[in-house]
């Protein structure tokens, strides 16, 4: 198996250990990518037929709304991004994936690994509990914006990601906390 791969098995055998057939069964549909700095892995209007890991870097997905770049999520190192809404109904997505560093990804192909749960359905269930945890934490989210206040969100958020202002953009980081750049530096001000 491609070494490179290593950090993609490890963040799958923290939800399941899968046995060596179905790992490799997953690597012969994964590959490579590197991306640079501010690239669109997936545009809007692009259909999602490809699951991401970030070995290296970070990426977010984006969205327009009125003409503002908006951030609905940012995904680290050892992570997984994809556009979940468009993977699943097979529509165009309203969003993009960007990445915000330099990255080294590997590419899952979606349509070829969904092909897999019949033949291995330990595959299956490991894409059912990271598409689990995925769900949660985007409920999780939508309760942070209903029910905390900025300040609230942004100190969980830097609690979370504490290099995160060394990595992101406050622009970005504002937009995805749902307030403008003022009200950050206001909020960042009072620390």
């Amino acid at each position: 198996m491609n070494p490179e791969f290593n950090q993609l098995f490890t963040f799958f055998q923290k939800h399941l250990t899968l046995s060596k057939d179905a790992e490799n069964a997953i690597s012969e549909h994964c590959s490579v990518l590197h991306i640079k700095k501010n690239t669109d892995l997936q545009t809007i209007g692009q259909t999602c037929k490809t699951i991401y890991f970030i070995n290296k870097g970070i990426a977010r997905i984006y969205y327009f709304k009125d003409g503002v770049d908006i951030t609905e999520s940012f995904s680290f190192e050892n992570n997984i991004i994809a556009r979940v809404e468009s993977l699943f109904t097979g529509k165009p997505s309203r969003k993009a994936i960007q990445a915000l560093e330099d990255c080294e990804i590997i590419a899952i192909n979606s349509t070829q690994l969904f092909k897999l749960y019949d033949s291995f359905p330990e595959i299956e269930r490991l894409f059912r509990l990271i598409f689990e945890s995925a769900y949660v934490s985007t409920v999780e989210r939508i309760e942070s914006i209903q029910f905390h206040s900025a300040e609230e969100r942004y100190n969980a958020l830097m609690k979370e990601s504490p290099n995160l202002l060394q990595r992101v953009s406050l622009k970005h980081i504002a937009s995805y906390l749902g307030i403008t750049q003022v009200s950050l530096s206001r909020i960042r001000g009072i620390k």
